[in-house]
């Protein structure tokens, strides 16, 4: 008995169940392979009843694009790069997810290679790198004005997408949040609450994040009129916060603390409690990046909220779309917005515990 039924996921020439190939759906849909190859590449000049007939074979012969015939038709690898430094931390970290997720669902692979030496050379041998294995583009999280720098100086042919750090000079396209009003809103806070004025834990030197915040918090209270002590630096971690607040919870002037990352603030919290400063009683203390532990803190750390998903999603967005048109010119990309998280940790100035 002979049947014209075609069994599912089986070109019909290929009757031992071997995966369907190319040509056995131009063969099926009456197309040529070249046809085929422009409907997977969604190219415009295909008409609407042909592509619809190539997708039809697609469905009947269960076939499924294999990365390579996709990169040989459009000249692409699929393949983007990620640049990264301190990639533990948590903003890094929810980036990297959220572009590799953004990526997986685009079609493409990710090859993310993760520096933790400052050196101009390495970033530049991590371009060398990613430019070998053909990236179609890159995305580079430069935190420091140095990786800034020497993502500059690399010699990259393929698009590249910069987080947190402006190269300048009709440069590539910039991806950051606006971290400059998310410490004037914290800052606002304290001193809406009555604080005579705001002592400030910032981040590394050179960090761009650490020196917008830092700006942001001596502004705002410039404007208000406060005064402007110097601002401690820390290393982004709870440790640092914890050496800083020791130095702080010994003081009876200070009332209000801005750390410029909640790890720090952690810190903070655990050097006033040891010090027997209640917050926020006596010390009000405000955190940066909203992680998911803060709202967990005892007490729950009133904070500023990073949107970095958006940020990775924006920026593996950006990318394609200048893979796409490479010529189409650099353009000034709105700043990711910021949210003040208010938490028990911070209240008026001169509440009793």
């Amino acid at each position: 008995m002979t049947s014209s039924a075609v069994p599912k996921g089986r070109s019909r020439r290929n009757f031992a169940g071997a995966r369907p190939v190319m040509d056995d759906v131009a063969r099926l849909a009456g197309v040529s392979k070249q046809t085929v190859s422009r409907v997977l590449n969604d190219n415009p000049a295909v008409r609407p009843e042909t592509r619809e007939a190539v997708r039809a074979a697609m469905r009947t012969l269960g076939y499924r694009p294999s990365r390579s015939a996709r990169s040989l038709a459009s000249g692409r690898t699929r393949m983007l790069g990620v640049i990264s430094f301190d990639a533990a931390r948590y903003g890094p970290a929810s980036i990297l997810t959220a572009i590799n997720t953004a990526a997986q669902e685009a079609g493409y692979l990710v090859s993310s290679i993760a520096l933790d030496t400052a050196d101009p050379y390495t970033v530049v041998q991590a371009v060398d790198r990613l430019s070998a294995e053909g990236a179609d583009g890159v995305i580079a999280i430069a935190p420091q004005a140095w990786v800034g720098r020497a993502l500059a100086d690399a010699r990259l042919d393929s698009p590249l997408v910069v987080l947190e750090n402006d190269l300048g000079g009709g440069g590539p396209p910039l991806v950051t949040a606006n971290s400059r009003i998310g410490a004037r809103d914290a800052t606002e806070h304290l001193l809406r609450l009555g604080h005579p004025t705001v002592f400030h834990i910032a981040g590394p030197t050179g960090w761009t994040s650490a020196d917008l915040r830092v700006a942001g918090w001596q502004a705002t209270l410039e404007a208000a009129g406060a005064e402007v002590h110097a601002p401690l630096t820390g290393d982004w971690s709870a440790e640092s916060g914890y050496d800083l607040g020791q130095q702080l919870a010994g003081r009876s002037d200070v009332t209000a603390v801005f750390a410029s990352n909640d790890q720090m603030a952690l810190g903070v919290l655990h050097a006033l409690h040891e010090a027997g400063r209640a917050v926020p009683g006596e010390v009000s203390v405000v955190g940066y990046d909203d992680i998911p532990e803060a709202a967990h803190f005892l007490p729950p750390l009133t904070t500023v909220r990073t949107d970095f998903a958006e940020i990775g999603t924006r920026s593996l967005r950006l990318l394609l779309n200048r893979i796409d048109d490479p010529a189409e010119p650099p353009r000034v990309e709105p700043l990711v917005p910021v949210e003040l998280v208010v938490r028990r940790s911070s209240g008026p100035y001169g509440r009793s515990s």
